[in-house]
């Protein structure tokens, strides 16, 4: 690997090879080629051949940030003007920052970051208050501010989370209205809810609490707060459900989704609600469940998982197994003994809980997951899918129902 400050005898694009596993299987020519391509850059396609769509995924990143270096004796570079900006119309930042996490193994991510803020000064995602105040809050720059709060200081994380908090209200207000219309009941007046929607504006309880901020001037009052009731469903009022979600790298999409819809579920009063990640080991954020922001940033991207484990700690919150949801949310790749997930999995079932397992909760739902062990728990007897909240609502709302 090239020193960071050499810029004379290789190219800092050497940096994405990940040096070979001595356990693994020796690369083939085709494979030597690909890497080498990789860290020559464009023009070398005569040489080492063509690359195949994942590979040049990863040259995009790879060229996004080395090819700042400009021309020189052995060193990768077109544009040495080219830039990145958080700009709303162009989050070119933000983007490569979700794809190198996509695309490279955590050392070769580590080494870009590494570079990044190094070598070339992308810095404005993790140093700069001011540059996060101005973005546009989003899905795409809310991932990447997941994936890089470890590296920011105090004064950007809090910038950053109300970067979040922008990002995960415009979710709730987008997702509220899917998940309400599967629970669609008469309105609840003993309970307040964080949710506006317009028809079930409180009146009364607004102009009450608003009364602080009567103008007479203008012979008015200023509506700072507005209150709305919430809508439940009686027949969901003894109904618990258990979310366990999965807090590796690939499942960030999936996270957000859960943190969000567990919110909404537990806001809107249709059931008890109980909010657990996981990796090796689990955290359990019922406490938190309120504030999907306050779950997001406590979420560690990356590592284990021991799936087994989790459910295994599901089964100690049960109260009903009969009137019970277990909702697992994981691309089911196990890091622990699989025997002791099934063991596990089964015993739910057995004593009756309704288990559903998910490997992708988010607006696509289209998931990358372990088919053998999906297969495997679906024959224990879990439901086993890929749905958007929407879908999970309307799925949750159908059992309830039954």
């Amino acid at each position: 690997m090239a020193d960071s400050n050499s810029h004379d005898d290789h190219s800092p694009a050497t940096s994405e090879a990940t040096p070979p596993n001595e356990d693994a299987a020796p690369e083939t020519l085709a494979q030597r080629q690909s890497r080498w391509r990789l860290v020559m850059g464009s023009g070398s396609e005569q040489l080492c051949g063509a690359l195949s769509h994942q590979e040049q995924l990863q040259e995009e990143c790879l060229g996004f940030l080395y090819d700042r270096e400009g021309r020189g004796k052995n060193v990768r570079g077109k544009d040495g003007n080219r830039s990145g900006s958080l700009d709303a119309s162009s989050l070119t930042v933000p983007e490569w920052i979700n794809q190198i996490h996509e695309l490279f193994p955590k050392s070769t991510i580590e080494r870009l970051e590494k570079d990044a803020l190094e070598r070339y000064q992308l810095d404005e995602m993790v140093t700069n208050p001011d540059v996060l105040a101005r973005a546009q809050p989003n899905q795409t720059l809310l991932k990447a501010v997941l994936r890089t709060k470890h590296l920011m200081n105090q004064d950007v994380l809090k910038a950053a989370q109300q970067l979040v908090r922008k990002a995960v209200e415009q979710l709730m207000e987008e997702m509220a209205e899917q998940v309400r219309s599967a629970f669609q009941g008469s309105v609840d007046r003993r309970h307040r809810s964080f949710l506006r929607i317009a028809k079930n504006f409180d009146v009364q309880t607004t102009l009450r609490r608003n009364l602080k901020h009567y103008d007479p001037v203008e012979r008015r009052v200023l509506v700072e707060t507005p209150y709305f009731y919430s809508r439940v469903r009686r027949q969901v009022d003894r109904w618990q459900i258990i979310i366990l979600v999965d807090e590796s790298g690939s499942m960030l999409d999936s996270v957000i989704h859960s943190a969000v819809t567990a919110a909404v579920f537990y806001i809107m009063q249709m059931m008890k609600v109980h909010l657990c990640i996981f990796d090796t080991s689990v955290v359990d954020l019922t406490g938190q469940i309120l504030d999907p922001v306050e779950t997001l940033m406590k979420v560690q991207l990356g590592g284990g998982t021991d799936i087994g484990q989790a459910v295994a700690y599901a089964s100690t919150l049960v109260e009903n197994p009969q009137r019970t949801i277990v909702a697992l949310i994981t691309d089911f790749y196990e890091g622990g003994p699989t025997g002791r997930l099934y063991s596990a999995a089964r015993q739910l079932v057995e004593s009756g809980v309704t288990c559903l397992g998910l490997a992708a909760l988010d607006g696509q739902a289209d998931p990358t997951y372990d088919e053998q062990v999906a297969a495997q728990m679906v024959k224990i007897g879990w439901h086993v899918a890929a749905m958007t909240p929407g879908e999970l609502a309307n799925w949750v709302a159908e059992k309830v129902r039954a």
